[in-house]
């Protein structure tokens, strides 16, 4: 069996209230969501699977906002006209905001995992000021989780671990400052990994990078755009799937690369219809891809 587990993400996803109930039904541990997705009505939406289903567990974010979210969190004084043009932010009042409306929009007292949502574009190109606004956003999260309202707490980056912008290593120390001398909760990445994003699993395979770092860690990382946003199992043909592994479609063929990966947990997969989350769960009941074949096909993907 492989190592990660299956998990249903709500970016993209086109039905999440049924997709919820079927990802919870099939045994699905974590959904993922965020403020921003669905137009600000993604949280909502789950309430009903949540409800059901009250083992099943929830990783949401702060960063990201709609414009009206922006409005209200200017009328509720956490956010300036200006921050609230830019629609992400991560100032502590924000954050301190964000996090009660999560709680309030999920229909949950304690939020399971909570995500700086691409914490790079607070400060692009500037690491010094973005590693003390990270560190001031993790401090509110500690405060989350001594209250209560928080039981764990991460990133979820698009860039900004293969640019390094920061480093796993870096987010356990300003975790750790955070913490103020207590244990730290971080406890999560959520990063993209697959065929197109292939850095993680090349990095991976020498026991380097944010895979095997996290991994050291004990922090559990959840592979998002698994599929890159859909685009590919058009791009991936049969001869490549089989090479993968002989009887997969290319979209399993992509998911079982991604959860073989060392270090990865969760693959993350925004499956609106029964058909494609039924593939992806058999996708990850297929035995783990060896470190071996794992060279092999990077080294396909990688020749040009």
């Amino acid at each position: 069996m492989t190592t990660a587990r299956l998990a249903l993400g709500t970016y993209r996803c086109r039905a999440i209230p049924e997709a919820a109930a079927r990802a919870a039904a099939s045994g699905a541990q974590w959904i993922d969501t965020a403020p921003n997705y669905a137009t600000g009505r993604a949280q909502t939406l789950l309430v009903p699977a949540l409800a059901a289903h009250p083992s099943l567990r929830v990783s949401t974010k702060a960063g990201y906002f709609t414009a009206v979210t922006g409005a209200e969190a200017v009328n509720a004084g956490v956010l300036t006209e200006d921050q609230a043009a830019v629609g992400h932010s991560l100032v502590p009042d924000y954050v301190r905001w964000q996090i009660a409306r999560n709680r309030e929009h999920l229909g949950r007292d304690r939020l399971d995992l909570v995500l700086l949502h691409n914490p790079e574009r607070a400060h692009p190109g500037g690491r010094p000021v973005l590693h003390r606004t990270i560190r001031g956003a993790f401090t509110v999260l500690e405060e989350a989780v001594a209250a209560g309202h928080v039981t764990g707490y991460g990133i979820a980056t698009w860039a900004g671990l293969e640019e390094e912008a920061f480093t796993v290593e870096e987010l356990l120390a300003l975790a750790a400052e955070a913490a103020a001398g207590a244990e730290h909760h971080l406890v999560a990445v959520q990063m993209p990994v697959s065929l197109v994003m292939m850095t993680p699993i090349a990095q991976a395979l020498q026991g380097r990078g944010p895979l095997p770092a996290a991994a050291g860690a004990g922090v559990r990382v959840m592979a998002s755009a698994p599929l890159h946003g859909g685009q590919l199992p058009g791009m991936v043909d049969q001869q490549l799937a089989d090479l993968i592994r002989p009887g997969l479609t290319p979209a399993q063929a992509c998911v079982l690369t991604v959860a073989s990966c060392p270090g990865v947990t969760d693959v993350l997969i925004a499956a609106s219809s029964a058909q494609h989350w039924s593939q992806a769960a058999d996708a990850v009941t297929q035995p783990s891809l060896t470190a071996t074949k794992l060279r092999e096909i990077t080294g396909v993907l990688a020749s040009p």
